[in-house]
């Protein structure tokens, strides 16, 4: 049978060594929020992997490393001196590949591909005489590459980026229309011209423009266009509901900074507003009183800013000040300084959580107006508010809202307990107004791009984007994507969980964790300008178009990874759920509920359901799945599945590159590495028939500010993956320890030292996740380890014995 031919594969680069030091510091890099342009602008997505981390590895898994190597009736490479000259050269081009500026710098990523397609024709050479050469190993054409659990598409994009015909599939809808607006749609309008009207000077000409789009920058300029069209209706219609304000005479008392500005008008940039309960003392029943975390409002520059109440009797009103702050200012209303433990503003008396849960779920938590900050050009202004700003936002009345109920008890949110259980409940009136009326602009500004394209002379096809089509129906569906993920930014920063930032004097989103709690005083952010307009948040999305890689061939698709559809033999590099970190589809819905009400006709099998599909989603949610070993063993069981289905569709030549990002909580420096997540995954990694060949730790997580929240992901270890064979045997718990033994020492040695100027070394805070890579090797290439009384061990024990060998190094 020609499947028991052998295949000549060499060892790649990425089984190797990896220049460490290098990637980590383009992720740094790459962390900076302000980088303009970055994919990520596209649409959010949680945990996303760094575009340099996913372009190294993918690189390094397709390059042959150059050291001597023999097996299966082979010779490879070069001895150890000349393989350490070559090897730096090809970390030279990583170190190059991982920078920001070279994102785009095709200099640099035809280098890279180069190489790629140098050591295709090297196995292709190697492997001439095999009976299925034609299908394996046709030097013209590389095996594509297939994600099935693309989610934010970093790595798809980069697979592309680096010449690969590109796959990318997700069972997340959210997912698969981020992977399509990443690497599907820029290879279908490439090269084309906005059909948009042109921009006016404020004078009143038109600006003026190149006469050539190259790449995605005609794509890009329509979306500009149609975010400044979509945002002047939005004035037009609903500006009413978003006053500019006015310093009135009133609030010149004791504030030096509104001198000289009574009666003028300013821009808003944001609404503070801070959640109620009727008070719980007797006297006070009757009044609503504030729920404040904090009444400082800024401690940037000279002059602090801080909300005063004023109390009268059984009343009191909001006055913005500046100045010393007070002591209480700190800590608003609580009663401590964590939990939801509150006081009565007028009358002291202790608020609890019980009372606030118990008031949240009938229905009476409600939300008062604390501050306006407007744009005061320069800086910012504090303004007191007063019950006509108030009651005009009350008075928003949508005409759609997504009144459809959340999982309560899905991982990460909190929100449940206070009364909030539907979407909707995550909206003031007006965001929903907003929001509601900006996925009708998206349709209306849909049908304008159709219009305007056929009038710029194109195709009159009316296949639709989901059918494939490439005229002007198309492409309206393609800007309309767009500018929904426009509205999907806006959306994070639009909703009751967006606080304000006091030291940057900006709104924080809505997700700077993975997690739905509770936010007592939260910042709505004005729609209609400033930076977080919903013109702004669309050219994000616009911004980021330049750094995609339009490339034929591409394509994106909705699919459960334990079910993919068979096809020829794939590359495959993949960033699986992380057991119970993330709740990504229960998360997504905060998206997909906004994003179906815009594109429904768009991508109308897409948005089929009411909701993101959640049964079938690979996470070990113990509410959800009947508690946590049911859950753990849902996770397994899935994993496995989709595992081995990698292992079934994998080209022969090439290892599996898996990403795993752990939990803070999850790494000890004094235990090692151990969670149930991580043996739980690694036993699905095992079972699927796979062997480690290698494991690289690599910190693609931002630290600053992780202390503290155990759920944080901190870093990340790539698993290097191969079949195992099915002939490889089994082994005693003795002989795997005394194997331990021997290629620990110098596995630990090399980590540290580097071992030549061609590695890095590894940092001693990742030394714990390192070396699980030489030790599992070890534990995953023999078919079973087995225990005194002849059952196999476990991965939990294997993880034990490799984390006592570090340990006892350390003392």
């Amino acid at each position: 049978m020609t499947s028991d031919y052998p295949i000549k594969s060499p060892r790649k680069l990425i089984e190797v060594a990896l220049p460490l030091d290098a990637i980590s510091e383009g992720c740094k890099q790459e962390k900076n929020p302000f980088l303009k342009g970055h994919p990520r602008g596209i649409h959010l997505w949680w945990a996303r992997r760094p575009i340099s981390v996913a372009r190294a590895v993918l690189f390094a898994q397709l390059v042959n490393d150059p050291g001597y190597q023999q097996g299966d009736g082979f010779k490879y490479g070069r001895n150890k001196k000349d393989a350490a000259i070559e090897r730096k050269r090809l970390f030279k081009i990583i170190e190059e590949l991982v920078m920001w500026e070279n994102t785009t710098n095709e200099e640099v990523l035809e280098r890279a591909r180069v190489e790629i397609r140098r050591s295709w024709r090297e196995v292709c050479e190697l492997n001439k005489e095999h009976p299925r050469a034609v299908e394996l190993f046709n030097p013209e054409k590389m095996p594509a590459f297939h994600d099935p659990f693309a989610g934010g598409g970093s790595i798809p994009l980069e697979a592309q980026r680096l010449g690969l015909e590109t796959y990318a599939s997700d069972l997340n809808p959210v997912a698969v229309l981020i992977n399509k607006a990443m690497i599907e749609i820029p290879a279908q309008f490439s090269g084309r011209a906005p059909v948009g009207p042109e921009p006016k000077t404020k004078t009143g000409g038109k600006l003026a423009f190149d006469q050539t789009w190259p790449g995605l920058s005609g794509i890009a300029e329509d979306v500009r266009r149609y975010s400044t069209w979509i945002r002047e209706e939005a004035s037009k219609r609903l500006g009413s509901f978003y006053p500019r304000a006015s310093v009135t005479k009133e609030m010149l008392t004791n504030r030096p900074d509104l001198a000289g500005k009574q009666d003028q008008e300013f821009d808003v940039i944001a609404w503070i507003w801070v959640r109620t309960v009727h008070s719980p003392n007797p006297a006070f029943t009757h009044v609503e009183v504030p729920l404040a975390s904090t009444f400082i409002l800024s401690t940037k520059g000279e002059e602090n800013a801080f909300v005063q109440p004023m109390i009268q009797h059984d009343s009191y009103k909001f006055v913005v000040k500046v100045g010393a702050l007070p002591p209480e200012a700190a800590i608003g209303t609580k009663a401590t300084e964590k939990g939801a433990e509150f006081r009565c503003l007028l009358s002291g008396s202790p608020i609890s959580a019980d009372y606030i849960r118990a008031e949240g779920k009938a229905g009476r938590i409600g939300f008062k107006l604390m501050a306006i900050v407007a744009d005061g050009k320069p800086g910012r202004l504090y303004l007191s508010p007063s019950a006509q700003d108030e009651n005009t936002a009350h008075s928003a009345i949508p005409d759609w809202q997504p009144d459809i109920k959340f999982f309560v008890d899905a991982l990460g949110f909190r929100i449940g307990k206070y009364g909030l259980t539907q979407w909707s409940d995550l909206f003031t009136p007006r965001q929903l107004l907003i929001l509601s009326s900006l996925c009708k602009l998206v349709k209306e500004a849909r049908n304008h791009v159709e219009i305007a394209a056929l009038a710029s002379g194109w195709n009159s096809d009316q296949t639709r984007l989901e059918a494939g089509g490439s005229g002007a129906s198309a492409y309206a569906d393609a800007i309309a994507v767009y500018l929904a993920a426009g509205v999907s930014h806006f959306a994070r920063y639009s909703c009751v969980r967006c606080g304000w930032n006091k030291t940057n004097e900006n709104v924080a989103q809505a997700f700077g964790r993975q997690v739905l709690n509770m936010v007592w005083d939260f910042a709505e952010a004005n729609p209609l300008c400033g930076a977080l307009s919903v013109e702004a948040t669309t050219k994000w999305v616009a911004d980021s178009l330049r750094t995609m890689f339009p490339s034929a061939g591409s394509a994106a698709f909705q699919a459960d990874a334990r079910a993919l559809p068979s096809s020829a033999p794939r590359v495959f590099s993949t960033d699986p759920p992380y057991y119970d970190n993330i709740g990504y589809a229960d998360l997504s819905d905060f998206f997909y509920v906004w994003l179906r009400q815009a594109l429904r006709d768009v991508l109308p099998t897409l948005f089929a359901t009411i909701t993101v599909p959640k049964a079938e989603e690979l996470v070990a949610t113990p509410k959800r799945h009947g508690g946590k070993l049911a859950a753990e063993t849902f996770f397994l069981i899935g994993m496995t599945e989709a595992i081995k289905r990698l292992a079934i569709g994998t080209h022969p030549s090439f290892p599996v590159t898996i990403y795993y990002a752990f939990k803070q909580s999850e790494t000890d420096a004094d235990a090692g590495t151990a969670s149930t997540g991580w043996e739980t995954f690694l036993s699905a990694v095992l079972k699927a028939d796979f062997q480690l060949t290698g494991t690289w730790p690599i910190r693609t997580e931002r630290t600053k500010g992780l202390k503290g929240q155990l759920n944080a992901l901190a870093s990340c270890v790539v698993l290097v993956c191969r079949k195992r064979p099915a002939s490889a045997p089994s082994i005693s718990r003795r002989e795997f320890i005394r194997e331990l033994n021997g290629v620990l020492p110098e596995a630990l040695d090399e980590m540290t030292k580097g071992s030549g100027e061609e590695r890095s070394p590894v940092a001693p805070v990742d030394l714990s996740q390192a070396i699980i890579g030489p030790g599992m090797a070890v534990f995953s290439k023999y078919s079973a380890v087995l225990e005194a009384d002849g059952t196999p061990m476990s991965v939990r024990t294997a993880l034990q014995l490799i984390n006592r060998f570090l340990a006892v190094c350390r003392n």
